[in-house]
């Protein structure tokens, strides 16, 4: 892969001023107050720890509580300010590897909640073991990875959410191991339930992997949640008789799947039928579960010597006639959770792979393989067993290596500590070591996303700063949150960029001096390699942005300008072009949280208002002759006029992508035609031509956010249909007579042969591109019933 850039527009990596590193750290320990340190909590806390962490201070600090005292309200801001950045996985990286300079244009926590709402409504969940409180992060793993999941998305603010919280809580431990019973905080992720369509609360919904969410719409008590999610648990129960018992236990050794059998006989108690379906959900793919009739079996049983109702578990090949040879366990308990644990224990441990036979074996198969050192090793969880039923599809095998056995080994793959890891089915050269939870369902979806994804785990040996191919390589610490919720965004663009380029992973706790060679200041730190040139990756975690910022190292979005070409593009400009241009520091947090926006800007806007940036670091003097005072200063060059350097500077709030799109868009000429009743009629409804037409209101906040995108829509279907306003609150008659009812509407009025209907074609969109493309559908259909039309007249003559 080719990459290019102009001269001087990436700041060379290894080049960078020591001098200017070390001042940059020290304002950064001496302004910065540690938002850590005053929630008390690690760096690498979860989301889950940072919010009970909150709340416990919350409740002791609030200035409800603390009448008395006059710094109350500034000792809470802090807490809150705190909260509020690190629960935020883009705001903690920023923080994380800025401080306080990389979060000036971010004003999070200045506003609070009444003591109450932190007591009561706050993290409803959180110390509920049975229920998995789910993040953004963490979400679509856990869906994904073919356990059943019933997902309760709720709002902190919902009464009938608060209703439901202790229903929902005995249902949790009713069905704790059948189902998997989350819940999703939708005031502290709001993002992934706007994407997952919640609009109302609480809202829940089934997921399996294979099939659609299915929203649950019934009366909310116990029983109905239980027997709504108990229809999709697709393991069953089989009733044994004479004729199908004996073949059952036989050909249970073929298949390696023991049964769980419960005999219900006169005398004792019998499981019900619940709890035995309950246990098939939880054994389900390891054990069969069955039940036997005693009353009509009773030969069978005798022979069995069972007399009274009881559940034994049949390991594959037991032996029916010596119970004892055979392994046949009986099981007193009528709970489901412990006849789960104790068969769970019977189950047979992963294959212990040799150091002899381990690189044949990870060359022909995937493995996911758990590294342990010594028999006393704890990495064998009960739960893990279910993994081979989990991962068959995805034709992974499951085994256990000691690197006592061979240390030589273990210390070439770099695992120093108990871990597991995929290999790919190419050996021990390409293979993925875990660093998320140790819990089923992240390992599930970890084995699943590695094999089929092309990110492995680098070291000395293999890491590739002289390779002649690109590589991206991110350089993470296995504690810290942000790089754990970026790993998974890097197999998924990894899978888009094969073949041109290639994907690492270098773990600084344990290769902390190639870390300190590429000066690696904070992790996650995601750097693209392409011989001699090297890019920072400065994006939010998500495999779109990866993806947008390859493609932008491929063709530069932004102009990398120097004094010179400043003179030349944008002080000689041509009359009718527009310059934006971003002055910035490389070492200015703000500058880098800008520049993954000001690059997307720049491709939103491509081929309207040409976009370029200026490191005043390098040119300090050619900045401190443009007055430039403050990074980042963003300067927008309108089309000519009679003053050459004259130029507009941005003060808005945001400094995302579409806050400054917006804002360059309205200093493009107008090409839309405003309207007033006379022209609408004589233009619109008696014209012959195709318009669109937005009616707005001025005083209408999204009308002003639309104008921008109506303009852009405007140039894109110029020639073909042209455009035009009115203004509702001028020409109020004018919309009402086109039934317009609310602001802004977008409305399309085709012109075929006839006077157009005033009510016109009402347009269901916002977005530019959007309407564009209908309005071509709308063209093309036209021309195709015209075609039609003609062809058939032709026939006739």
């Amino acid at each position: 892969m080719e990459f290019l850039a102009s001269k001087g527009y990436y700041v060379r990596y290894f080049k960078r001023s020591l001098l200017l590193v070390l001042v940059c750290v020290i304002v950064l320990v001496c302004t910065d107050q540690d938002y850590y340190s005053l929630l008390g909590v690690s760096k690498e806390a979860s989301s889950r720890e940072i919010r009970q962490a909150f709340k416990k201070l919350a409740l002791k600090l609030h200035p409800d509580k603390n009448q008395n005292d006059p710094n109350a309200h500034e000792n809470f801001l802090k807490i809150n300010r705190a909260y509020e950045v690190l629960k935020d996985e883009d705001l903690r990286k920023k923080y994380d590897k800025y401080g306080e300079k990389g979060l000036e244009d971010q004003q999070q926590g200045g506003r609070y909640e009444s003591w109450h709402f932190y007591r009561y409504d706050f993290g409803i969940y959180d110390d509920d073991p049975e229920i998995i409180t789910l993040d953004r992060g963490e979400f679509d793993a856990a869906v994904n990875s073919g356990e059943l999941w019933f997902v309760n998305f709720y709002s902190p603010r919902c009464s009938h959410c608060h209703d439901l919280a202790p229903t929902w809580r005995e249902f949790a431990k009713e069905l704790d191991g059948v189902i998997r019973i989350g819940a999703v905080n939708c005031g502290d992720n709001r993002m992934l339930c706007r994407i997952k369509g919640i609009n109302s609360y609480p809202s829940l919904y089934i997921f399996k992997t294979g099939m659609q969410p299915v929203k649950y719409f019934g009366d909310r008590s116990k029983e109905s949640l239980k027997n709504f999610a108990m229809q999709y648990v697709t393991s069953t129960v089989t009733e044994l008789w004479a004729g199908n018992f004996v073949n059952a236990i036989e050909t249970s050794f073929a298949s390696g799947v023991g049964w769980l059998i419960t005999f219900c006989a006169e005398r004792g108690d019998c499981l019900s039928y619940q709890t035995r379906l309950k246990l098939a959900g939880m054994l389900e793919g390891l054990v069969n579960v069955g039940w036997m009739d005693c009353g009509t079996q009773g030969e069978l049983c005798d022979n069995l010597d069972v007399s009274s109702s009881t559940t034994a578990y049949f390991p594959p090949g037991a032996t029916i006639n010596n119970k004892e040879k055979g392994g046949v366990l009986f099981l007193n308990s009528l709970d489901a959770r412990e006849i789960y644990q104790e068969v769970m224990q019977h189950l047979p441990d992963f294959e212990i792979i040799s150091a002899a036979s381990l690189e044949d074996r990870l060359a022909h198969h995937r493995w996911l393989l758990f590294f342990q050192f010594g028999e006393g090793d704890k990495s064998n969880l009960q739960e893990f067993k279910k993994l081979k039923f989990l991962l068959k599809d995805e034709h992974i095998q499951v085994g256990k290596f000691d690197c006592l056995s061979s240390p030589t080994i273990c210390n070439k793959l770099y695992v120093y500590q108990p871990c597991l890891a995929v290999f790919k089915g190419k050996g021990t050269r390409d293979y993925e070591i875990h660093h998320g939870k140790k819990i089923l369902y992240d390992v599930v979806a970890f084995a699943k996303e590695s094999v089929n994804s092309h990110v492995i785990t680098l070291g000395p040996q293999n890491f590739p700063d002289k390779d002649k191919e690109p590589w991206l390589v991110d350089f993470f610490a296995p504690w810290c949150p942000p790089c754990r919720a970026l790993l998974p965004e890097l197999r998924k663009a990894s899978k888009h960029l094969y073949g041109q380029l290639k994907f690492g992973t270098l773990d600084c706790t344990v290769h902390e001096g190639l870390c300190n060679m590429h000066n690696i200041r904070a992790y996650p730190t995601t750097v693209v390699f392409n011989q001699s040139d090297v890019h920072e990756y400065e994006g939010h975690h998500s495999a779109e942005q990866i993806l947008e910022f390859i493609e932008d190292l491929r063709n530069p979005s932004v102009v990398s300008l120097t004094p010179e070409t400043f003179a030349e593009l944008v002080q000689r400009r041509k009359r009718e072009e527009i310059w934006m241009v971003d002055f910035y520091a490389p070492w200015c947090g703000p500058c880098q949280a800008l520049m993954p926006e000001w690059k997307k800007m720049a491709r939103m806007l491509n081929g309207l208002i040409s976009v370029g940036s200026v490191d005043c670091q390098k040119y300090h003097s050619f900045c401190h002759q443009e007055s430039v005072r403050g990074y980042p200063e963003i300067r927008l060059f309108p089309q000519k006029s009679n003053t050459a350097h004259q130029y507009y500077s941005y003060n808005g709030w945001h400094r995302d992508a579409y806050s400054l799109r917006g804002w360059a868009l309205g200093y493009l000429p107008q090409v839309s035609v405003d309207l007033t009743p006379q022209s609408f009629t004589e233009k619109v409804l008696n014209g012959k031509d195709h318009w669109v037409i937005d009616f707005y209101a001025p005083w209408c906040g999204p009308c002003q956010n639309f104008a921008p995108e109506f303009e852009m829509l405007a140039r894109a279907i110029k020639g073909k249909v042209k455009a035009g306003k009115v203004d509702c609150q001028a020409y109020g008659q004018t919309c009402q007579t086109a039934d317009i009812r609310a602001y802004p509407t977008v409305k399309f009025y085709p012109y075929q042969g006839t006077k157009k209907n005033v009510l016109g074609e009402y347009i269901d969109s916002r977005d530019a591109k959007g309407i564009a493309d209908i309005l071509n559908e709308k063209l093309e259909a036209m021309e195709n019933k015209g075609k039609r039309k003609k062809s058939r007249n032709k026939d006739e003559l």
